[in-house]
């Protein structure tokens, strides 16, 4: 590799290996390192800090680190790192399976927070210092400020919070990636704290570059790496049903005057189900939308480029290679109706209810009362992290939680009588989505909740024993506001732990 995507001379005499580089991160530190969803996070020095660790526990040296990200990353860095037992410590979002497995063993303490808290919390000092940032760039120009990547997530934090900094200079990430982001840099701690000018999700309030002091750069290390870009699986009978139904749902409250005709500012989550509702909206219709979000997917990407999308605000890109290819050969056509923004911005709850976001996450499973989970397996069991539902969630204009009413073909309910793990209280779920139907919960009490939930949303295999439990549970709760019947209410639960089927 050349040095044409490093414009500082200062920076080009640091280039140096990703082994050389790694060896000035030690036993201890706190790392930050770069990415989002599997996009712009840093590929050479993990692994090359992987192997190290690895060579020091074979020679009986300890060597772990505390890892802060955007949000989860890929093989390259979580699976590598945990695959070598280099990681004691983890914040704020991990899908990585390996990782995954150490949590659930109690082998790695992972602190799974709010996105848009990472940052303040950072800054504030409760997380403790950071020593090292490990950032994945585009480029470095001239005077040293630095070209994005192709996420944000809470890279300015990390370069700005760090002791040193090792940048990763990408030359597999397209150029034309520089002035899309819109980094600002105008947030402060109370009492200091003013309002973020953002008032559109297509307006730029910031700079397109991170600010960077070369004197803190320790390495510059040269890549080709591409981002991990896992393919989606095509929608299935029951991703479709959902869309479906979110569709009508919106044909209906724009009929009721209750939403725009181009409706307001839609935020989807990661996964096949929100790639379902995007693809859907293509052909719904709904014209002059815009999107004010974390990832930026497939779905979202096809909606932009049939015109029906003008603008889309997120964080991060997280593609299928098809995806990513056509958005490459194409970023010139339409990159000026995207902007890349760090998540403290992108999931900045205030911003979120300023612009009236149409929230749409996935969950695990919904109680009757309409109690959300979206991270925990029976209650204890990790499996990604909150990520930033709750950030939109609880301030939506409207909170729509989807899933298939079913799960391991149909052992599991995921309309259950209590939820054993809640992230989302009742209050900040607005809406609940399966294949059988919609649930609109505004304004219902828990009772009435229970019995729109059960006869909308619950799969007719499950609908009996639902509504037997809740009858008994109006006869037996000690309260009436929720009524619930504890030992039973999580005894569907332990079926599937004890017979591997929650029918019994």
């Amino acid at each position: 590799m050349n040095g044409s995507r490093i414009g500082l001379a200062a920076l080009n005499a640091k280039v140096m290996s990703p082994e050389d580089a790694a060896a000035l991160i030690g036993h201890g530190e706190t790392v930050g390192m770069s990415g989002f969803t599997g996009s712009g996070y840093p590929k050479a020095v993990p692994l090359a800090l992987a192997r190290r660790i690895e060579t020091e526990h074979a020679a009986g040296r300890p060597f772990k680190l505390r890892v802060w990200t955007g949000a989860s990353t890929g093989p390259e860095l979580d699976g590598a790192l945990a695959k070598a037992n280099g990681i004691e410590f983890r914040l704020p979002y991990n899908s990585d399976p390996i990782a995954r497995e150490m949590i659930n063993r109690g082998e790695m303490d992972y602190f799974d927070m709010h996105l848009s808290q990472v940052a303040p919390m950072a800054w504030q000092g409760f997380l403790g210092p950071l020593d090292t940032a490990v950032i994945e760039v585009t480029g470095i120009r001239p005077d040293g400020s630095l070209i994005p990547s192709s996420s944000i997530g809470n890279n300015k934090t990390w370069i700005d919070r760090a002791s040193k900094v090792i940048l990763e200079v990408n030359r597999w990430q397209n150029p034309a990636l520089e002035g899309m982001h819109d980094i600002y840099y105008g947030t402060a701690l109370p009492p200091d704290r003013r309002p973020i000018p953002l008032t559109r999700p297509d307006q730029r309030i910031g700079e397109a570059y991170f600010r960077c002091d070369p004197a803190k750069v320790v390495a510059v290390v040269e890549t080709d790496s591409p981002d991990r870009n896992l393919p989606f699986d095509a929608p299935d009978e029951d991703h479709r049903a959902i869309a479906g139904h979110l569709l009508e749902f919106f044909r209906h409250e724009v009929a009721r005057g209750r939403l725009p005709a181009n409706l307001l500012p839609l935020q989807s989550g990661v996964g096949n189900i929100a790639n379902a509702v995007m693809f859907g909206l293509v052909e719904g219709p709904f014209d002059g939308m815009t999107a004010y979000t974390e990832v930026l997917q497939d779905g979202m990407l096809a909606l932009l480029e049939s015109g029906k999308l003008l603008s889309a605000s997120a964080t991060a890109f997280s593609l299928s290679p098809e995806a990513a290819h056509a958005l490459n050969a194409d970023l010139d056509r339409i990159r000026d109706r995207l902007v890349l923004r760090p998540q403290e911005i992108s999931n900045h709850p205030e911003l979120i209810r300023r612009l009236g976001c149409i929230a749409m996450n996935g969950m695990i499973e919904a109680d009757i009362h309409g109690a959300v989970n979206s991270t925990h397996l029976m209650g204890s069991r990790i499996q990604n992290g909150i990520g930033g539902s709750g950030d939109f969630a609880r301030n939506a204009y409207v909170s729509i939680f989807m899933a298939p009413s079913t799960a391991k073909g149909g052992k599991i309910s995921t309309i259950v009588p209590k939820a054993p793990h809640v992230d989302h209280i009742n209050q900040d779920v607005q809406v609940l989505v399966t294949e059988q139907g919609l649930a609109d919960l505004r304004g219902l009490s828990p009772r009435q909740r229970a019995e729109v939930i059960i006869e909308n949303c619950a799969h007719p295999d499950y609908r009996p024993a639902l509504n037997d439990y809740l009858a008994r549970a109006r006869r037996e709760s000690y309260g009436q506001q929720s009524p619930t019947l504890l030992t039973e209410a999580f005894a569907w639960h332990q079926r599937f732990i004890e017979t591997g089927d929650m029918r019994g």
